[in-house]
């Protein structure tokens, strides 16, 4: 029939999140997105009209995806525990596939398409709603006792700080090293009772 799509546009959506993640946004093809998804090329393009269309599809789906992973490391009663889980959470994602795919948001940021204003906008989007979940969490009255700055402060600093553990997993391709420095940003954030000044 037609108007009617005739594949299944979850698994579409998934075959494509895996080649823009692994290939970046400005090296992924029309092309390149048919072969994994099984769909011509004039198929996704009468579904979707382009690239960055079909991109901000599976970004969305991946953002929320994402975000709900995030609350769900960040409900932890113990605040320490609940910031070193949202870590890690984002450590085992950028860390997954061999090779590791890297961060998504980052590659597609800083990769020459990244500048235009659409893909900028739901970059963009994403940080801020990691800014919203983080400051959500360290704004409980318990979590604002112990932290050493503002929750909006530390909601920011969280978000900046796993942009550059994104570029030292690129670079150093060592887990350990992605751990010792999320320690040292819990024990900045949330100093325990007897190092606190």
């Amino acid at each position: 029939m037609a108007g009617v799509r005739q594949f299944d546009e979850d698994e579409v959506f998934e075959e494509a999140l895996a080649v823009f993640w692994q290939k970046g946004y400005a090296a992924t093809t029309m092309q390149d997105l048919a072969a994994a998804t099984g769909v011509q090329r004039g198929s996704l393009y009468n579904a979707y009209g382009d690239k960055e269309t079909l991109f901000l599809h599976v970004f969305g789906r991946y953002r929320d995806s994402y975000l709900a992973q995030l609350r769900q490391a960040l409900a932890q009663e113990d605040p320490r525990l609940a910031l070193r889980q949202f870590l890690h959470y984002i450590f085992r994602s950028m860390r997954t596939g061999k090779p590791s795919r890297g961060c998504l948001s980052t590659k597609t940021a800083l990769s020459e398409e990244g500048k235009e204003e659409q893909i900028r906008a739901v970059i963009r989007g994403l940080l801020d709603d990691m800014e919203a979940v983080l400051l959500e969490r360290f704004d409980l009255p318990d979590t604002r006792s112990q932290l050493s700055m503002t929750p909006r402060e530390a909601a920011r600093m969280v978000v900046c700080m796993t942009r550059g553990l994104v570029v030292l997993e690129r670079v150093y391709q060592d887990e350990k090293r992605l751990k010792e420095m999320a320690e040292i940003l819990i024990g900045t954030l949330l100093p325990e009772e007897g190092s606190r000044k």
